[in-house]
């Protein structure tokens, strides 16, 4: 069935990311947006208490050979998952089978060289660099209310400023889930049962921005994780706020030296050297607060997603998220 939507993704574009997809957004967004905390996170935590209720229940019914109750209780939850999964492409995953933001942004060469990625990757240093060096005080020591509402700011002016990033009162919420989603290496998330953008508001401060922007690209429809690391990367240095423009910056080169690290480890090294201490820091900053918390159920949940990703029209898996390189590549190319 998907297959159907996969070959026609002009059909897909027209009559449901820019149809049903918008009315959607356009009744979810405000509607949820007025409770301060994630709906969405609330039903996920419901679902699992009673998917375990369920476990338990069927395990007691098999013990009393109670096989034909067993058997109704199994086939109830597998029609509640065909009904989650139903509700999932209706509401917003049918954006997977939508034409790339490559196609729709005019970045139809995607291919590059090592050499121009080493090219591209200076640009960014420079630019981190400098981002990094005109941050204060008072960037560094943000709180994350003023982190969120800048956010949205930057996603609206992208709105007004581009037909291709159209935003239906976005909106970021911090997620009830942040201490398990330290432990599942996830900064943020989306979910698509109640449009609801959420992210992890105890990562490294310098994170955030761009992370809120990367989760609301997906409330703008851009499913696939590189499309919306671009998305964020974009609204993050058009923005004018100082924090956002370095998170936006020290993402993409934390994206490229990993791209250039596996062409040429040589050219990787003698790069490193150009990036200023403070980004050097960041970065070693950014690595001991996830490594803190890896474990075997980070492991465990990255082998789910990816295959989740792969089954949604993203056969790179959990590579995709390195694929925003290419875009990046792409875009400098052409401006």
């Amino acid at each position: 069935m998907l297959g159907l939507f996969e070959d026609h993704p002009h059909a897909v574009e027209k009559y449901y990311s820019e149809g049903v997809y918008v009315l959607i957004c356009k009744i979810f967004h405000p509607l949820f947006n007025i409770i301060p905390f994630s709906v969405g996170d609330v039903i996920y935590i419901a679902v699992v208490i009673y998917l375990i209720y369920l476990f338990i229940r069927l395990i007691m019914l098999l013990f009393k050979k109670q096989f034909k109750q067993a058997g109704n209780l199994l086939l109830g939850v597998i029609i509640g998952v065909q009904t989650g999964m139903l509700i999932f492409y209706l509401f917003w995953g049918l954006n997977y089978y939508r034409p790339s933001m490559g196609r729709r942004l005019g970045l139809r060469d995607t291919s590059y060289t090592t050499a121009r990625l080493q090219d591209i990757t200076c640009m960014i240093i420079d630019s981190t660099n400098i981002a990094r060096a005109r941050l204060t005080a008072a960037d560094t020591t943000q709180d994350n209310q003023a982190i969120y509402a800048t956010a949205v700011k930057a996603v609206n002016q992208m709105s007004a400023d581009s037909v291709n990033f159209r935003a239906y009162h976005p909106h970021i919420k911090p997620s009830l889930l942040t201490p398990l989603m330290n432990y599942l290496s996830t900064s943020g998330y989306y979910n698509p049962f109640t449009s609801e953008a959420q992210m992890n508001f105890n990562q490294p401060y310098f994170e955030r921005s761009f992370v809120a922007c990367h989760e609301m690209s997906h409330q703008l429809g851009y499913g696939f994780e590189d499309e919306a690391s671009f998305s964020g990367f974009l609204i993050g240095i058009k923005s004018k706020d100082r924090l956002m423009r370095y998170s936006a910056y020290q993402s993409a080169l934390d994206e490229c030296m990993r791209a250039l690290r596996r062409r040429d480890t040589v050219a990787n090294n003698e790069l490193k050297t150009h990036i200023s201490k403070a980004v050097r820091a960041d970065f070693r900053a950014e690595r001991a607060y996830w490594q803190h918390y890896r474990g075997q159920i980070s492991l465990i949940s990255g082998i789910f997603y990816d295959d989740y990703l792969k089954a949604n029209n993203q056969p790179h898996g959990m590579d995709t998220y390195n694929q925003m390189v290419l875009l990046l590549v792409a875009w400098y190319s052409k401006h």
